[in-house]
């Protein structure tokens, strides 16, 4: 069997082909980041006129690579939510009428969990259910124990910004453009004093639960009291950084002794921090995991191999109805 995946959730349009083993045929994945750069965010209607645009020539491109056409396919995968709305339906509508034309099953697939199942691509991470998983992205923030394929229990989740949403806000304070994590990153790389200061977000309450609106407004009022020179930028970029990680971290602890397992996996965008592997690496007793870097950002392959799992176990849509879930809970 060879699957189809297709990704429109946001600002990133991927395609890929994978086949019953997991082995990757060809993907192909294209960026919006420029096309919304000059507003600071997202801009949902520009987001989906994109996705129009390129997601033909992308899966032509993805084709060719593999060397394949339509109808090898057996499968067709494409994100039904959470996401953007329009931007959904744009891969929704592709992937089904492909499925239709061709009279093969079409699996929506929840974008978060493609994230979840992505690092089972990882080379020799040997993950297996179950396992603790957090999940760090641009819309969403959570702790969430994996116990199979579709088996979630949400222990933990942000209460407000995620932590995307937080790095996003914070760089467009201190003015360093769009997407906000990378740049961040950079900045808080060139921090000479290394300042650690700044508050962790309900490190002491006793939930699995994340804050991190009161660190962004922290942040701001920190940066506006200093003269805004590039080395006091990258000083509170660093302490920024710092906070989030360490609070990150903190929560994956208590959830670990909570649970007993010894498996976690970081995934999402945010996963792609070096900073945050770095700390992560220091959990003791425990078998860290992480997709690999080309697979931390929203992609097609994701979506295909989460594609893949379903359609092993048999489970595809069953209906002929194209429906995405903009607010979809993975529980």
């Amino acid at each position: 069997m060879k699957v189809l995946g297709i990704e429109s959730s946001c600002d990133e349009t991927g395609v890929a082909i994978i086949d019953e083993s997991g082995k990757i045929l060809a993907e192909r994945l294209y960026s919006q980041i420029e096309l919304h750069a000059e507003y600071g965010g997202v801009v949902p209607e520009l987001a989906s006129r994109d996705h129009i645009r390129k997601i033909t020539p992308l899966l032509k491109d993805t084709l060719s690579e593999a060397n394949l056409i339509l109808e090898d396919m057996g499968a067709i995968a494409y994100t039904a939510g959470p996401g953007l709305v329009g931007a959904l339906f744009v891969g929704a509508s592709v992937g089904q009428a492909i499925a239709w034309s061709l009279d093969i099953p079409s699996i929506p697939v929840h974008h978060m969990e493609a994230h979840l199942l992505v690092p089972f691509l990882a080379q020799d991470s040997g993950l297996c259910f179950p396992f603790l998983c957090l999940l760090v992205s641009g819309g969403h923030t959570m702790i969430v124990q994996a116990n199979g394929l579709g088996d979630y229990e949400v222990l933990g989740q942000s209460r407000d910004d995620a932590v995307g949403e937080a790095f996003d806000k914070v760089a467009k304070q201190l003015e360093l453009g769009y997407p906000g994590g990378p740049a961040i990153e950079r900045l808080a790389n060139q921090s000479e004093s290394r300042r650690d200061n700044f508050p962790r977000p309900m490190i002491d309450h006793p939930s699995m639960d994340f804050s991190f609106s009161g660190l962004k407004t922290h942040t701001l009022l920190e940066y506006r009291k200093t003269a805004q020179t590039h080395e006091e930028k990258a000083d509170i970029a660093y302490a920024f950084q710092q906070a989030v990680t360490d609070t990150l971290f903190a929560k994956c602890q208590r959830a670990m002794a909570q649970t007993g397992m010894k498996t976690l996996v970081v995934a999402g965008g945010v996963s792609a921090n070096r900073k945050l592997r770095e700390k992560f690496s220091q959990l003791e007793d425990a078998n860290v995991i992480f997709p690999d870097m080309n697979l931390c950002t929203d992609n097609g392959v994701m979506i295909a191999y989460a594609g893949l799992q379903y359609a092993l176990e048999g489970k595809f849509a069953g209906t002929n109805e194209i429906k995405v879930y903009p607010r979809w809970p993975l529980q």
